[in-house]
């Protein structure tokens, strides 16, 4: 059978349409992560805070402590660090909301199962006055294990307000990598999953004074938690949930 001229040129441009678009699907989402390369997370804002977790030592440019054996793995985001649920934890010099009358704090982090409360990121107001007692005032990520999968708990109180965000219905798969945040208004407490709203209360929130983090574990070492902690973000307004981060593997 003989093919006309003008037939095989439109089976040529058929054939470069093909090629095109087979190089356009390469070039969104899927195909950068099909090729190995890691998402890079967006650009921050000059207000907004970051600490990588991709050391042991000075997490935010702030002393930090090791207890337990946490180490440095790979994840699809770079080099992050893992925590065993027994007495792994990080103990860092700063609470990065302090003073800050609306925040959001996120944090992405790969929980993989083991006991059912673990409070694993904790900022905590600390009066430096030599003698003072523990300040009670703080906030907290938390989550509750059930067998392979997990709900957020966030929690946060000072004087005048404290209020726990928990619903054990919303839950998800151990073993993944999320984006989590709470958020608060100037009247709304909030907490999202992945830029997903889990739920929300108002509350008389009150700014937080200079204190510590402990990553890991609860301040007073108890509660631990099983998996791994990449970043978190830090930023003195609440962000809508359009502009929250979101894990894209």
């Amino acid at each position: 059978m003989t093919t006309s001229n003008s037939a095989r040129a439109g089976l040529r441009a058929v054939g470069r349409r093909a090629v095109l678009g087979g190089l356009g699907a390469l070039s969104g989402g899927s195909g950068v992560l099909a090729m190995g390369r890691r998402p890079k997370p967006p650009k921050d804002a000059p207000d907004q805070t970051r600490w990588t977790f991709d050391r042991l030592s000075d997490i935010g440019g702030a002393r930090t402590a090791v207890e337990g054996a946490p180490r440095l793995i790979d994840s699809p985001y770079g080099k992050a660090v893992q925590f065993d649920g027994v007495d792994d934890r990080l103990l860092i010099d700063r609470h990065p909301l302090a003073g800050m009358g609306q925040f959001t704090f996120e944090a992405l982090f790969r929980p993989d199962g083991g006991v059912f409360a673990q409070r694993w990121f904790h900022l905590n107001e600390e009066d430096p006055t030599p003698g003072a007692p523990p300040s009670v005032t703080r906030m907290l990520f938390e989550i509750r294990v059930t067998g392979q999968a997990w709900a957020l708990d966030t929690f946060t109180t000072g004087p005048g307000y404290k209020h726990t965000l928990l619903f054990q219905d919303k839950l998800f798969p151990v073993g993944k990598w999320y984006w989590v945040a709470q958020s608060y208004d100037g009247k709304t407490y909030r907490a999202f999953v992945d830029g997903q709203l889990q739920g929300e209360a108002e509350i008389a929130f009150k700014p937080q004074g200079q204190g510590r983090s402990s990553v890991g574990a609860r301040m007073n070492k108890v509660d631990y938690f099983k998996g791994a902690i990449r970043e978190a973000r830090f930023t003195p307004r609440a962000l809508t949930p359009e502009a929250l981060l979101r894990a894209s593997v």
